[in-house]
């Protein structure tokens, strides 16, 4: 497979500033997309929308420059981008939007039908985050984290989708995270979030297959924004709290670079992945994951079947029969 295997299509990669986004926008260029690249707003986001003003007051300076530096290498917007893909010899254009914003997607949309003549690839890497406890968690985080997720994927798939019906091709990739299996950092808003994002892929790829159409999600563990979104929130000595007690984080500078991500998405976007859809992937530097789907685990059913259980058959049916070798997921030994 030559190096320009997606030549002819236009790709919208939301969220491709910097980052994960920015990398798979690169990587699809190179291939011979038409990109167009997206985020919320020229310039670079500042930690104040992602940390309290709280948290950031009882950092040191030396804490703070350090938080700085980082932002500043993972930095960038849609326009630097696109300037980047072009100055490679690729076609990009970047358009600002809120992805959370429905009318704001369908101009989206619109603008790469416009520009490009198509709309083929979806990439949804957009994504807002917060920390803190169930308690902790405003209903302001809550709305600007789930405005994104699923939400703002939404928005774009409901505008983008009849195009790539009308075509008969159409490879849409959203992002989601781990979180959606719970999580031992406190972001329950996120965790929803990234949920939603799966329920969402699997009616989408359920929904447009017959199309040739297909929908998959994969989550990401490399050296971006929200890494250091995590390592700020967690140094900080005041604000939400943001992992729970003995979580150990990875440390930033360790943490796998985005470019690893891009290749897998790239291969999900073409002609060889027609068969791949409803499927979650991992995807860490070189090693790459697949899900299961949630399938049940263990039964019990009581005969007949017109009969309900009693409390007493539930206490002996449910810990020798239904329960066995279970481990809660909220065991502090299941810690990731």
């Amino acid at each position: 497979m030559s190096n320009k295997f997606l030549e002819g299509k236009v790709a919208i990669v939301t969220g491709s500033g910097q980052g994960v986004g920015r990398a798979i926008a690169m990587k699809l260029a190179e291939n011979g997309a038409k990109v167009i690249t997206n985020n919320r707003k020229p310039g670079k986001n500042n930690a104040t929308e992602m940390l309290t003003k709280e948290a950031i007051a009882s950092m040191t300076a030396e804490e703070i420059a350090e938080m700085n530096r980082k932002y500043d290498e993972v930095g960038g917007d849609a326009q630097t981008t696109a300037n980047s893909i072009k100055g490679l010899g690729g076609e990009a254009t970047p358009f600002f939007c809120d992805i959370s914003d429905f009318a704001a997607t369908k101009e989206l949309v619109e603008f790469a039908v416009k520009t490009y003549g198509a709309v083929d690839i979806i990439a949804n890497i957009a994504g807002a985050f917060g920390f803190g406890s169930v308690t902790e968690v405003s209903e302001e985080m809550w709305d600007r984290v789930t405005g994104v997720k699923p939400k703002g994927y939404f928005n774009v798939i409901h505008h983008a989708a009849p195009y790539m019906i009308e075509k008969k091709w159409g490879r849409i990739i959203n992002t989601t995270s781990r979180a959606f299996l719970g999580d031992w950092i406190l972001h329950p808003e996120y965790c929803a979030a990234n949920a939603g994002v799966i329920g969402l892929t699997r009616a989408v790829a359920i929904e447009l297959f017959p199309h040739n159409i297909t929908c998959n999600a994969f989550e990401p563990f490399a050296r971006t924004r929200a890494a250091v979104d995590l390592e700020a929130g967690a140094n900080a000595k005041a604000g939400n709290h943001v992992v729970m007690p003995g979580l150990k984080l990875p440390s930033f500078d360790f943490t796998p670079p985005p470019e690893g991500v891009a290749p897998f998405v790239c291969y999900l976007a073409s002609d060889k992945a027609a068969n791949i859809s409803g499927s979650v992937f991992s995807l860490a530097g070189n090693s790459i994951g697949m899900y299961s789907t949630s399938d049940i685990q263990a039964n019990i059913s009581k005969v007949p079947f017109s009969e309900l259980w009693t409390q007493e058959e539930l206490e002996f049916a449910v810990p020798f029969n239904l329960m066995r070798g279970y481990k809660s997921l909220a065991d502090p030994s299941n810690a990731h």
